[in-house]
C-alpha cells in the first residue's frame, strides 16, 4: 500500500500495490521513440511491468491501519515479517505466468534489497534489524536459486534463449526499474512535494543509458530530458481513494470507499 503525501489535516491518497503497478504499466506502454528502444520482448516484459508487486494483493486487502498513523501501513512502514512475504510471493505469482517474468520479478525483489544492482544508493538490506537480517538474506538466498533455474530453463528453450543473454536481461530490468520508480515519484508525492528529480540508468538501448531529468512545471505538467516516450504531452493516471485517519478500528474496507484518479502530464523539456 502507498500512502500519498498531503498537507496536514487533509485525507490521504491511498493506493494498492495493484494501482501502482497499472500505472507503471501505461508508463511502460508509452515508453520508446528515436532515442529510447521500447520494451521487448513485449508482450512478457508489459505483464511483469504491470505485476511487479503482486505479492501484495492479499496484504493490501486486508487495509490494516496503522496505528501511528490512523492510516493504511505505507510500504515500508509495513511490519516486515509481511513485507519478507511479498518479496517472494511477487517472483512466485509471475513465475506461474512465464519463466521470464518470474526472473525479472525475482531481480526486482532482490534489487530492492541489494541497491538495484548497483543503480541506487539506498542498500534496503543494510537498514534491516538485527533479527530481520537473516530472514531477509533466505529469502534472498531462495531468489538467486530461482533465477538461476529460471534462467536454466530460458536458455534451453530455442524461442527464449536470447532473452537471457546478459545485456537484454539487464535492458529489460532497467526499464522495469525506471517504470516503477517513475510511478512511485507520482504515487507517494503529492502535487506539492514533487520536487525536481533525476532518474539514472534508463536504458536507451543494451548498451546505452541515459539519466532523465524530470522538472514540475505545474501541479499537473512535468518535463523530462531527455523524452524518452512516443508521444509529446503524454497524459496518464492512476487510481486510489482518499482516506482519513481512523483510531476505531484495526483495519479500513477501501473497497466501500469511492475510487477516484490522478491525472499527470508528460512533456518534452
Amino acid at each position: 500500500m502507498i500512502v500519498q503525501s498531503a498537507p496536514p489535516e487533509e485525507p490521504r491518497f491511498v493506493i494498492t500495490m495493484a494501482q501502482h503497478t497499472t500505472f507503471a504499466g501505461r508508463i511502460a506502454r508509452a515508453f520508446g521513440n528515436d532515442g529510447f528502444e521500447p520494451v521487448e520482448p513485449r508482450d512478457v516484459v508489459l505483464y511483469i511491468v504491470d505485476h511487479h508487486d503482486a505479492g501484495w494483493a492479499d496484504l493490501d486487502s486486508e487495509g490494516r491501519i496503522d496505528p501511528a498513523t490512523g492510516l493504511p501501513y505505507n510500504l515500508v512502514q509495513t511490519p516486515f515479517s509481511e513485507i519478507v512475504k511479498t518479496s517472494a510471493a511477487s517472483p512466485e505469482f509471475n513465475s506461474r505466468h512465464h519463466a521470464y517474468c518470474g526472473l525479472l520479478s525475482s531481480m526486482h525483489s532482490w534489487g530492492l534489497y541489494n541497491g538495484r544492482y548497483g543503480m541506487s544508493d539506498h542498500v534496503l538490506l543494510d537498514n534491516l534489524a538485527a533479527e530481520n537480517r537473516a530472514t531477509a538474506e533466505g529469502m534472498l538466498n531462495g531468489e538467486l536459486e530461482r533465477q538461476a533455474r529460471l534462467k536454466h530453463a530460458l536458455a534451453e528453450n530455442p524461442g527464449t534463449a536470447a532473452w537471457v543473454d546478459e545485456a537484454q536481461v539487464m535492458q529489460n530490468y532497467k526499464q522495469l526499474q525506471f517504470f516503477d520508480t517513475m510511478a512511485l515519484y507520482f504515487n507517494c508525492n503529492g502535487a506539492a512535494d514533487r520536487k525536481p528529480e533525476t532518474f539514472t540508468h534508463v536504458p536507451r538501448s543494451r548498451h546505452d543509458d541515459a539519466t532523465v531529468a524530470l522538472t514540475p512545471r505545474d501541479d499537473v505538467t512535468y518535463a523530462l530530458d531527455p523524452y524518452p516516450f512516443e508521444e509529446d504531452g503524454l497524459e496518464v493516471s492512476f487510481a486510489g481513494r482518499y482516506v482519513a485517519p481512523r483510531r476505531d478500528a484495526a483495519n479500513v474496507d477501501l473497497a466501500a470507499i469511492d475510487e477516484e484518479s490522478q491525472t499527470v502530464r508528460l512533456v518534452a523539456g
